[in-house]
């Protein structure tokens, strides 16, 4: 039987590692930064390992809103939007993430492009 994506990418332990990885990488980032100068960065760095785990086929632990109502009226641009796949893929090179495991990670976040970019 084949591993899920939330197996192959180490659990709900690494996942949550690899999750406030991006939300740091997202804090220093200076072209998202100025987004999250406000964030509860506890709470942000929460949803989104648990939207991490359920969205990779774990537990379905997450509870937040879907990235549509979450994005609507933010206004995000394509550049914005890049540099957050940017600090994923970064995060997950951090964690020594397999390049499958990245691919795949990657399709994913970039799948929601319609629900957050100019919404």
């Amino acid at each position: 039987m084949t591993q899920s994506l939330y197996e192959r990418l180490g659990g709900t332990d690494n996942i949550t590692k690899i999750a406030h990885d991006i939300v740091d990488n997202h804090l220093n980032n200076p072209t998202i930064a100025n987004r999250f100068k406000t964030a509860d960065v506890n709470a942000l760095k929460k949803g989104a390992a648990t939207f991490f785990i359920t969205g990779t086929g774990g537990p379905q632990v997450y509870e937040g809103n879907d990235m549509l109502t979450t994005h609507k009226g933010m206004n995000i641009a394509a550049n914005e939007f890049m540099a957050v796949l940017d600090d994923a893929l970064d995060a997950m090179q951090k964690n020594d993430v397999g390049q499958r495991e990245q691919e795949e990670v990657l399709f994913i976040l970039y799948s929601m492009r319609t629900e957050i970019v100019l919404v």
